[in-house]
């Protein structure tokens, strides 16, 4: 007989293997995703060099962005296919191929190879995208919202490694000005596939057929839960690329060094990534729509800071806003989807809100080197455009969340 007084052994932790795949998706994310702050900081400042059009300066970075577009969908068909771990080794091999291009490209002074670079190096950024999906494949309903963080808080060292390596690179290829950065990204994503050798998440099960297959593209798309997240992670992540590609070049227009642009820009990524260590445990306290609220409002402070004048301050505080606003509005718009869909389902929804994001990112990034460039007399009157712009998206993503939390939550119940 089994004396009361035992102590039982303590259960096992159900979280056990989602807390260690959590930690090598934060390193993973610390080392390769210091390449897009590195992409971000020269994009815009090698394309005003090379572009044979200043209105296309931030052409660059748009072809960042439509690479991750084109490619998000056959990357989720993949990982679906043969796991996470086939597709973020992928994804680092098409980031050092991009890195090498766009130093050929500065090289031999070529927009065209620059640009092709660019592309290249979506297809990592759009691999990226689907680290914060990955951390909740293993992990428990409790534990989903603070693994998305603790994910994202990797880009916190990737907001001090990129821009450092940007300052440090800039002596390495002598008068091929911004070459060294983009040979350092390459650096970066060899370190990326040994990380990735002890991600361990097991293949999905093989696609079925019939009602286990989960809905339908259409049918997933007339759910109100499912839409109102995308259009918020949309205009969040949109928004935030709008404002953050024009950055450099309007630092630097108003008169400061590609060293205040590179230590702003570093500023904003630290406040994207900082907050995930708490934004899960807010999300699980007043849950994703007021998260996700509170988001919107910091990005709409973003906008008023911005336009309030052009001094260093002004730059520091309107990017810190926006770096918060898009923690805020992105993880828990990726809280909500991730809890709206089956695990058949997921990379149906998973390709087609990452879609949706990586479009309305490209129509961000093209339009913001115009709107800086060719929509005033000055880089002042061109910052002015860019974070005026910000004003409608935001109009419509606060009123699809307060259409959801007043009448379309009742229709997912």
């Amino acid at each position: 007989m089994t004396d009361a007084t035992t102590t039982s052994s303590p259960l096992p932790d159900p979280d056990a293997r989602a807390r260690r795949n959590v930690w090598v998706l934060m390193i993973a994310h610390a080392f390769l995703g210091a390449q897009i702050p590195i992409n971000i900081i020269l994009g815009g400042l090698s394309g005003q060099v090379l572009s044979p059009d200043k209105c296309l300066a931030t052409l660059p970075i748009s072809a960042l962005v439509i690479g991750s577009m084109l490619s998000t969908q056959p990357m989720s068909s993949l990982m679906q296919r043969r796991g996470r771990r086939t597709g973020f080794v992928v994804g680092a091999a098409a980031g050092a191929l991009g890195g090498v291009l766009s130093a050929a490209g500065i090289y031999f002074g070529s927009f065209l190879l620059f640009l092709t670079g660019a592309l290249a190096t979506g297809v990592y950024m759009s691999a990226q995208g689907y680290y914060r999906f990955a951390a909740t494949d293993t992990a428990s309903e409790a534990f989903r919202p603070k693994a998305i963080s603790y994910v994202l808080a990797g880009g916190l060292l990737a907001a001090l490694i990129g821009p450092q390596l940007v300052k440090v690179s800039e002596a390495w290829t002598g008068p091929y000005l911004f070459a060294g950065g983009y040979l350092a990204a390459v650096g970066l994503n060899v370190i990326g596939v040994i990380v990735f050798y002890f991600l361990d998440i097991p293949k999905p099960p093989a696609a079925r057929v019939g009602p286990a297959a989960g809905r339908d593209r259409m049918a997933l798309l007339r759910d109100p839960k499912i839409i109102v997240a995308m259009i918020c992670a949309m205009v969040t992540y949109a928004l935030m690329n709008l404002v953050m590609t024009s950055t450099p070049l309007a630092v630097v227009g108003c008169g400061f060094t590609t060293g205040h642009a590179a230590d702003i820009v570093s500023a904003h990524v630290v406040a994207m990534f900082a907050p995930s260590f708490f934004t899960g445990h807010l999300i699980a306290r007043f849950g994703e729509k007021r998260i996700i609220a509170a988001g919107l409002v910091c990005l709409a402070g973003a906008g008023v800071t911005a336009l309030a004048g052009v001094a260093l301050l002004n730059f520091y505080g309107a990017l810190i806003l926006l770096g918060l606003g898009w923690n805020f509005g992105f993880i828990g718009a990726t809280t909500m989807l991730a809890g709206a869909h089956s695990a058949a389902e997921r990379g149906r929804v998973q390709g087609m809100n990452d879609f949706g994001v990586f479009g309305l990112m490209t129509v961000a990034s093209l339009s913001s080197g115009f709107l800086m460039n060719c929509s005033g007399s000055d880089a002042e009157a061109g910052w002015a455009a860019v974070n005026i712009a910000m004003l409608p998206f935001l109009t419509f993503a606060g009123a699809a969340l307060a259409w959801f939390a007043l009448w379309g939550e009742r229709r997912v119940a």
